[in-house]
């Protein structure tokens, strides 16, 4: 009797990509049915790229968040779509979104893939995403437009909110995964350090918890962290921003904002590191540090 073939292992590289606010981050979260990416409602959260690994029995799927695709006025948004440029070059699949109640996001997906991207070689598969807030016949035609230009290996409408059609992404790229060994031993959800996390989640409660430009002239640098057997691990973390009256907005007064900001970014981070810390938080102007490249390389975006 003929031996049973052992199945192929399966493991490939798979970026998502699309404008701000399309849901790449929510659909990375179910994926990997933990929360690695940082959300919030504002669009431009994610400003690097964001590591995530599932591991199954003979599959890993290693998936790339990347920053929202826009067209750069400034240093770090130049240094955003580079990151995002090299994910969509390194990877073997190319998750799309689009966020189907933004007409401008299927206008700027179609240019791009018209042009810059025209030349790309590898499966594209688009998600219309938040199908749950539009009517089911507004969907139709932009299947059509987008099957028309013949792009795409598979269009499927999924709610990444509300984990809808989420298996079924997840089921299109195992079938055109690569043939190959892991990458990454099985036991890893990512290849990024504990402090890059613990500034995402600083980053998230500025996003959170300030309105106009103060999340996006603020970054979180990680000054100090150590993990102390007989006590709880201490994080000192410096927020920078651009001027003096974005630091005073950021502090609040009589320190409150900036309290606030602490003990709920406290919480966030002990349930991601499954362990007590002491989180100190400071504030910084660095002037202008969004256009400087030397702050930008410091802080990993160059």
């Amino acid at each position: 009797m003929k031996k049973a073939e052992k199945p192929k292992t399966r493991c490939g590289y798979v970026a998502i990509i699309g404008r701000p606010n399309a849901g790449k981050s929510t659909l990375l979260n179910q994926l990997l049915d933990f929360k690695l990416s940082i959300v919030t409602a504002k669009p431009q959260t994610t400003r690097q790229r964001i590591l995530g690994i599932m591991n199954e029995e003979n599959i890993q799927i290693i998936f790339l968040d990347t920053p929202g695709l826009i067209k750069p006025k400034y240093a770090l948004q130049t240094a955003m779509m580079k990151i995002a440029d090299q994910a969509i070059q390194t990877s073997d699949i190319l998750l799309v979104m689009i966020d189907v109640t933004s007409e401008e996001d299927s206008d700027f997906v179609l240019e791009l893939f018209q042009n810059a991207l025209k030349n790309l070689e590898l499966p594209k598969i688009l998600l219309l995403n938040k199908v749950d807030l539009v009517p089911k016949e507004q969907l139709l035609p932009l299947i059509h437009r987008f099957h028309a230009v013949g792009i795409f290996k598979e269009i499927i409408p999924i709610s990444a909110l509300n984990n809808d059609g989420v298996d079924i992404v997840k089921k299109n790229l195992i079938d055109i995964l690569p043939v190959g060994e892991r990458f990454y031993p099985e036991d890893t959800l990512t290849e990024q350090p504990e402090k890059f996390f613990v500034s995402e989640i600083i980053r998230e409660k500025i996003f959170l918890y300030y309105g106009k430009e103060i999340p996006y002239s603020t970054d979180v640098i990680i000054e100090e962290f150590k993990e102390r057997k007989e006590s709880k691990g201490f994080i000192r973390a410096s927020i920078i921003v651009e001027r003096q009256s974005q630091k005073v907005i950021l502090i609040g007064k009589n320190g409150e904002a900036l309290k606030r900001v602490g003990e709920e970014s406290r919480k966030d981070i002990e349930r991601f590191l499954d362990r007590k810390v002491f989180l100190e938080l400071w504030v910084k102007v660095k002037e202008d540090w969004r256009k400087n490249n030397t702050v930008l390389k410091n802080l990993g975006y160059l």
